[in-house]
């Protein structure tokens, strides 16, 4: 069945899931970050049109259960209806079975300056075992179908990071793929332009008390050949080089 989602409904998700334990927000500290990278980029695909990104985000928990918010400028992203701006709301909470350590979130994904309706909603889980220096996670993030994206849009991802011992560099490598139904063959570009594809990320982390900068190397499969309509933005949705700095508050 279709899920049609607006900003009103992916709200009320986003609040409900902290609101039960709302009295207790006056006695927990949120953690706050500001970052800037060459190109907002999200499972391979620019989320900036190729541009420079500025962000912000904040997550609070609140018993169980973290509440977070993000903004990240998307630069007249074409992928996003020419949005400034996303806002990326959620809501999560985790568990320990043995040395995994589980975890579920749903985030609404809310655009600015877009034109039309494009807002969306996913949710998904994670599987996270560290030993020593390093850690392993295994996930899946589901968007129900919806309008926005076209269809539906499944997303299956690896990743692991290992710190250098006796330094402040830490490796990463991921690698993910994303399918999914489709319902307009247009929209369905704007998550997975010429279909579905695979990407992969490999990057060095320098983390020094609240400072991280970063460099890494990401890229797809996608053929820009199937690539078509106004949401696929295929020509930033190849290799990059990208740099990040990070700073925690």
């Amino acid at each position: 069945m279709r899920c049609i989602l607006g900003k009103r409904h992916i709200l009320a998700m986003m609040s409900g899931a902290t609101m039960i334990a709302a009295p207790a927000l006056a006695q927990v500290s949120p953690t706050l970050g500001v970052e800037a990278t060459t190109d907002e980029r999200r499972r391979g695909l620019s989320w900036s049109e190729g541009q420079a990104s500025a962000s912000g985000d904040v997550l609070l928990p609140v018993g169980p259960v973290d509440a977070s918010a993000r903004i990240a400028a998307t630069r007249g992203s074409g992928r996003h209806g020419g949005a400034d701006a996303v806002i990326d709301l959620g809501a999560g909470t985790g568990w320990d079975v043995g040395a995994i350590r589980l975890r579920a979130t749903v985030t609404g994904h809310l655009f600015t300056g877009a034109r039309g309706r494009i807002d969306y909603v996913e949710a998904g889980g994670t599987a996270s075992y560290g030993i020593g220096p390093l850690r392993v996670t295994g996930g899946a993030m589901l968007a129900p179908s919806q309008d926005a994206i076209g269809g539906s849009n499944l997303h299956l991802f690896a990743d692991a990071d290992a710190g250098i011992p006796g330094t402040p560099v830490t490796l990463v490598a991921g690698i993910g793929h994303s399918s999914g139904g489709v319902d307009d063959p247009v929209r369905a570009q704007r998550l997975r332009p010429g279909g579905d594809y695979t990407n992969w990320r490999l990057g060095i982390e320098h983390r020094q008390g609240q400072l991280t900068l970063a460099l890494d190397y990401t890229g797809t499969d996608i053929g820009r050949d199937d690539a078509f309509g106004p949401f696929a933005d295929a020509r930033h949705a190849g290799d990059r080089i990208l740099g990040r700095v990070r700073f925690g508050l």
